[in-house]
């Protein structure tokens, strides 16, 4: 867990509850150690710029096209975007997603909402979905698949190894999202694929 800002703590108790090893990250070498990583909503713009004061951006991408698994929510999703709008000047897009992200999409904190979404991946179910200054996915390259939708924009994307959201499900009890996740993770680490860890660039 990219523990640098935003809200870390619902997202390790998160995955704690979901079965998983679930370990703050704050240091390159811990970065390169890890099997998968999540990136927390919070401010994508203080977040870039942590990333770079902690001498992260580097090991970050090297990680990450090595093939390292990431589940990325609002303010992490805009950091794996190939592409930024309405971002700062020196706003950090990792590329990791194919996906043009607008910043700040849905407008500010008195819009956050909450939905319930259909995905028929999780099964039968709605997911509550909540959004707190959320970004808009204005477009998606063709690697990227939509997993669920609102008013026609997509909300939750799966691109390889990558899960990303423009909404929180850490928020809620609701944790199929997380053991999905964790499902990939563990069936790339019990393949014969290289594993994504110790800094391999696999």
């Amino acid at each position: 867990m990219l523990a640098l800002q935003g809200d870390v703590r619902e997202h390790l108790a998160a995955f704690d509850r979901a079965g998983a090893e679930a370990l703050p990250v704050r240091t390159a070498d811990e970065i390169l150690g890890v099997h998968a990583l999540a990136l927390p909503g919070g401010e994508s713009s203080t977040l870039s710029r942590l990333i770079r004061v902690f001498g992260l951006e580097a090991p970050l991408r090297h990680r990450l096209s090595g093939g390292m698994p990431t589940f990325s929510t609002c303010a992490g999703t805009i950091l794996l975007s190939r592409a930024i709008l309405d971002g700062t000047v020196d706003q950090l897009a990792l590329g990791a997603l194919d996906l043009r992200t607008r910043r700040n999409g849905y407008g500010r904190q008195v819009d956050s909402f909450e939905c319930d979404l259909d995905i028929p991946l999780l099964g039968s179910g709605s997911f509550r979905a909540v959004f707190i200054r959320a970004p808009v996915i204005e477009g998606c390259g063709p690697g990227v698949e939509v997993l669920a939708a609102h008013e026609g924009r997509p909300v939750a994307v799966r691109q390889g190894r990558h899960l990303s959201f423009t909404f929180h499900p850490e928020m809620t009890g609701d944790l199929r999202f997380h053991r999905l996740f964790l499902d990939g993770v563990g069936e790339l680490l019990e393949s014969d694929a290289p594993l994504p860890s110790e800094g391999s660039a696999a």
